[in-house]
């Protein structure tokens, strides 16, 4: 059983149990579902915006303990400040060392999308990203099939959350492609080995159709690398690691974002 594997199983036990304790009627109660939310994409269309997606990630199965962060509400802040486009939060805690209330926190201090960055394999899970107050879900080809992705796209939809579909491959682009997503995005971390290639992005950015914004995910460090993923064609990048790893993420985004823009 590859990391995957063992993901995914230990995610459908989880929502299993949550599913117990908290019904949909009551997640619909949350003061969440009565609010307007960012649309990600016109943040990535901003030409005075970094279009980087600066994550909040405490850990990783192939890294361990990445920040063992203090305060997840300064961190969100400082990335606001620092100039991100948007925020993903991991809310899965078994492998990620994430929080559904590290979303909500961040989501209560920032002016801009955020992503709950999960394994979504259950509707459920997607209700649960609007109460907690996400403005854009992550739903990964790897994992679902065309009509799951269809379906819990229309779903996210219907609650006013955009979607970001990511994939790894052609194989998984090319049956994932529909008019329900938003975003497409292209991860460059192979999720069963945990290598990394940006030539994956660069491979794949032409297949992707013009009318979805294009974001590149994982292994991102390298400013000439992410000017040459943005000639390319891509409208956003998301990167978490290059952040995490210092002492003080915020800072390490602004002097990213003031490379960038020399």
């Amino acid at each position: 059983m590859n990391i995957l594997d063992k993901i995914v199983k230990n995610t459908r036990r989880e929502i299993t149990e949550r599913k117990t304790k908290l019904s949909v009627s009551d997640l619909e109660t949350s003061p969440f579902f009565f609010r307007d939310c960012f649309k990600v994409t016109e943040f990535l269309a901003d030409p005075n915006k970094s279009g980087i997606i600066a994550e909040i990630k405490r850990q990783s199965p192939s890294k361990g303990i990445i920040n063992d962060f203090s305060s997840v509400e300064e961190i969100g802040v400082g990335y606001e400040k620092s100039g991100a486009s948007a925020i993903s939060v991991l809310t899965d805690y078994e492998f990620f060392g994430g929080k559904m209330e590290y979303l909500t926190q961040v989501k209560e201090k920032v002016n801009i999308p955020i992503l709950r960055k999960d394994f979504m394999i259950d509707e459920y899970q997607i209700i649960e990203a609007k109460a907690i107050g996400a403005d854009f879900i992550l739903l990964i080809a790897a994992l679902l099939t065309p009509s799951e992705i269809k379906n819990f796209a229309k779903l996210a939809h219907s609650l006013g959350m955009q979607v970001l579909m990511e994939v790894h491959d052609e194989d998984e682009l090319m049956p994932s492609i529909m008019p329900e997503l938003d975003v497409i995005g292209v991860n460059n971390r192979n999720l069963k080995t945990f290598d990394v290639s940006i030539e994956t992005s660069l491979e794949l950015v032409q297949m992707i159709p013009g009318e979805f914004k294009k974001v590149s995910e994982s292994g991102l460090s390298k400013v000439v690398d992410i000017k040459e993923l943005s000639k390319a064609g891509f409208d956003g990048f998301l990167i978490g690691e290059t952040f995490m790893k210092t002492n003080n993420p915020e800072l390490a985004l602004a002097e990213l974002v003031a490379e960038l823009n020399k």
